[in-house]
């Protein structure tokens, strides 16, 4: 029911930007432009992205989504691998049961990817700032041979590691981590061993500093903060954390309007809505008119940036597509 009269309306600051990245957009393309291609069904393995909702959507499209490639009933059908990587054992696995497959990595996780392999090529150890049993460490770790690479996930991990050269070292990062938590342990790194290599360009995406940043600055104006993601997904669970950190303690992760706490909404708050980058914008839209139904409700824009980034789809993917466009 709309509550009106003399009571005060609440007032969303709506993140921009926020949302699906350019990774996100691509995979999720991979996995549509397959079907359409090749028909259903599609196997894709893990959850192409970390949402719920995307990843229902596409198996009611004919996607069906598996943990491992021996679960795959038909051989013959494309597989897909996710958006966060895999090791290079899953591919060589796929070639080893003649299956076709279609990588849906990032190509910012891929670039992680190159430079562990061009570290160690140069004999250097590889230090790998992240989160133990995240799908994009797995990958990044499963691109070296065991012992190469060393997890980094905490400062005192920073504070307390032995390298077994620390004179041959580099660092690379997660693509989704909190850039503020992160610059600390790199601190801490450089500190320690004055010769370690640093990517050319930080290993954290566009797209989770961007979000951290407009949270940032929205979150000392906000009596609560409400950011649209999964559970299991990094980049929304690191908004959560820096807008608790940048001044608003009540931040909550919400897969949906369902899962809003509407006892900590009163008339007249400020109310800060994101959303992580596998979350799609139609949950956002769905949070704003579930208060609309409840409160009296004013939208404002709080825009710190526009994002114009876009990855092309594999070349293979591509010339499949031509190829059904010419014989159709």
């Amino acid at each position: 029911m709309q509550i009106s009269g003399k009571e005060q309306p609440v007032r969303i600051l709506l993140a921009q930007p926020r949302g699906f990245c350019a990774g996100v957009v691509r995979a999720i393309s991979i996995v549509e432009r397959a079907l359409e291609i090749y028909g259903a069904p599609v196997y894709v393995r893990h959850e192409i992205v970390h949402n719920r909702f995307v990843v229902d959507g596409l198996k009611r499209k004919g996607a069906v989504f598996v943990d491992e490639l021996d679960e795959i009933a038909d051989p013959s059908r494309p597989v897909i691998f996710s958006a966060h990587g895999v090791p290079k054992s899953v591919p060589q696995a796929a070639d080893a049961r003649g299956m076709m497959w279609i990588d849906a990595t990032c190509p910012l996780v891929s670039k992680v990817h190159s430079e562990a392999i061009r570290h160690h090529e140069a004999g250097r150890h590889v230090l790998l700032i992240g989160h133990a049993g995240h799908p994009e460490v797995i990958g990044t770790m499963g691109q070296l041979p065991e012992g190469a690479i060393t997890l980094i996930e905490t400062l005192e991990d920073a504070r307390t590691v032995q390298p077994p050269d620390p004179e041959n070292l580099a660092y690379i990062t997660q693509t989704t981590l909190s850039v503020f938590d992160t610059q600390a342990i790199v601190e801490e790194l450089k500190r320690r061993f004055p010769a370690i290599r640093e990517p050319v360009k930080d290993d954290i995406c566009y797209a989770t500093t961007n979000r951290q940043q407009v949270v940032r600055e929205m979150a000392p104006q906000c009596d609560v903060v409400l950011v649209v993601g999964a559970p299991n997904s990094s980049n929304s669970r690191r908004l959560v954390e820096v807008a608790k950190s940048s001044g608003c303690e009540k931040a909550f992760l919400v897969q949906s309007a369902e899962d809003v706490s509407w006892q900590d909404i009163r008339p007249g708050m400020t109310v800060g809505l994101t959303a992580g980058a596998s979350a799609p914008e139609v949950l956002v839209e769905g949070v704003i008119e579930a208060f609309r139904t409840r409160f009296d409700t004013i939208v404002e824009l709080l825009a710190l940036k526009e994002e114009h980034v876009s990855f092309k789809l594999p070349r293979a993917l591509r010339k499949a597509a031509g190829e059904k466009g010419a014989a159709s």
